[in-house]
């Protein structure tokens, strides 16, 4: 009796395992259903062959035959039964898939192929959640691991996420008269603009001459040397923005703490030298000028993130949080080198850059708002000789990744002739102490141009050639030092006026 007793508790057993065991997502007679249409309508692989992988397919069999049906594709053959018997035997696989009769059951068993679109979404949906049960699965085993570093783990699932995310991807083709309308509508917006700038204003008024400001949906790609200031030009630029227009502002800044950004941006504002807004020790009047203009920066839109080495699927889910809940016009990120592809396997450096600048680009066309982000160029330029031309940045100057050239809408270089001891143009005699040029060396949908701007070191400040000179800036200064109270001891207008001493 007690071998039978066994051998009921086995079947018991492999019923729970039938009842409850779960087959992975799949959709094989529709699979079927698709395979068949594609050899009875010969146009219809046009429909689905930017949908549809191999691998898309649940069953290896009908892989064998999809692969197929793309190498026909490929070779401008028609594509039925016959041919696609005949293409099968070549590759060996025809046995595999039960042979010519099974290729013509799948023909047999569709009318038409009205319907392959609506199939061939399912079956790429099917596809999607196997993946992410194979990458879930995969990290559960691991996480189960004693050996498993956390974070590494984690950066894994990112990449992996990435991956499966950049595959999906994809967007339909628009009729033209929807587009126009929009075309239209953002023209006559740009018309009704005084200052004739169709995009995001940066404040300096001969750069935004030459771009209409920054576009929407570009990414932008601001270089140089170290010591050039790229920094502080996009932190002088998010002040304009934000104080100047209100308008709100995301920096990314990987390389900085938040508090030091907001510092440089103290020094900036409050024209307060970098090093006594470190050291704190401040002149009676520079404390009164900290209390007057810091007041420009509280309550301005700007959202500072400064997590360190962050991969691009990080950034994109906070660029998309920021975008919806505080609507961001623009996106700094300081700087471009420093972010990561985590997860994903890269032969090269230069093959993750490629990856970031192209996920960058897509997200300022997902978002349509423009990116700016900075990068570091490699020492050609030092070793280039001496001279004004000799010393200015190229596009091939660009570090780790030509793809960050043929990604970007626009190219700019910070060049700083002073750094280099080149006091005067030799062709304008132009005196170049404290002028930095931005040099647009690519505008994809406008022109090339170097624009000249006023550097002032001590405050990490970039300027318009026009702006005047706060009268009052040094006033401390002409007065030996003097103690000076308070800001109403000197008998000026309140501090909302423009044309206030501080």
């Amino acid at each position: 009796m007690e071998p039978a007793k066994s051998k009921s508790a086995n079947k018991k057993q492999t019923k729970i395992v039938v009842d409850y065991g779960k087959v992975p997502p799949q959709a094989t007679e529709i699979e079927e259903s698709v395979l068949g249409a594609l050899m009875i309508d010969n146009t219809a692989i046009d429909k689905v062959v930017d949908i549809l992988s191999a691998d898309s397919f649940y069953k290896e069999t009908h892989q064998k035959i999809y692969k197929s049906i793309t190498e026909l594709y490929g070779n401008r053959s028609p594509i039925d039964m016959h041919t696609v018997t005949e293409q099968l035997r070549k590759n060996g696989d025809l046995e595999e898939v039960g042979g010519p009769y099974a290729i013509a059951m799948l023909t047999a068993k569709v009318a038409s192929a009205a319907h392959i679109l609506f199939h061939a979404q399912i079956i790429a949906q099917k596809f999607m959640a196997r993946e992410l049960i194979g990458i879930s699965t995969d990290v559960q085993t691991k996480a189960f691991e004693e050996s498993t570093d956390v974070d590494d783990l984690m950066q894994e699932a990112e990449g992996r996420i990435f991956e499966l995310s950049q595959k999906r991807q994809k967007k339909g083709v628009t009729q033209i008269d929807p587009v126009i309308d929009e075309a239209l509508a953002r023209l006559n917006k740009a018309a009704a603009q005084t200052d004739g700038l169709s995009g995001v204003c940066s404040g300096f008024h001969a750069l935004d001459k030459v771009t209409s400001g920054w576009q929407k949906s570009d990414l932008v790609i601001i270089a140089a040397r170290p010591a050039m200031g790229k920094t502080a030009f996009v932190l002088s630029m998010a002040k304009n923005m934000a104080v100047d227009y209100n308008i709100p502002v995301a920096v990314f800044s990987l390389e900085m703490s938040n508090v030091q950004l907001v510092n440089r941006l103290i020094v900036n504002v409050c024209e307060i030298p970098g090093e006594k807004i470190k050291s704190g020790q401040l002149e009676p009047h520079e404390w009164a000028q900290l209390d007057v203009k810091i007041k420009k920066l509280e309550g301005a839109p700007i959202f500072i993130d400064d997590t360190p080495s962050l991969s691009i699927l990080e950034f994109q889910t906070k660029a998309r949080r920021l975008k919806e809940e505080n609507n961001i016009q623009i996106i700094i990120i300081d700087y471009l080198q420093l972010m990561n592809a985590s997860g994903m396997k890269f032969q090269s450096r230069e093959q993750e850059v490629s990856t970031i600048s192209r996920s960058l680009k897509g997200l300022a066309k997902e978002l349509d708002i423009p990116i700016i982000a900075l990068s570091q160029l490699n020492r050609n330029v030092e070793n280039r000789g001496q001279g004004s031309e000799g010393k200015k940045p190229q596009l091939s100057d660009l570090r780790e990744s030509g793809a960050i050239e043929q990604d970007a809408d626009m190219v700019c270089f910070i060049h700083r002739p002073d750094y280099y001891k080149i006091y005067e143009d030799p062709n304008t005699q132009k005196d170049l102490r404290g002028i930095a040029q931005i040099i647009i060396a690519k505008h994809r949908n406008g022109a090339t141009a170097d624009i000249d701007l006023v550097f002032k070191h001590e405050y990490a400040r970039f300027m318009n050639e026009e702006d005047t000179v706060d009268p009052f800036a040094t006033l401390g200064s002409k007065l030996n030092n003097a103690p000076l109270p308070s800001y109403s001891s000197y008998n000026l207008p309140p501090h909302n006026n423009e044309d206030t001493p501080f």
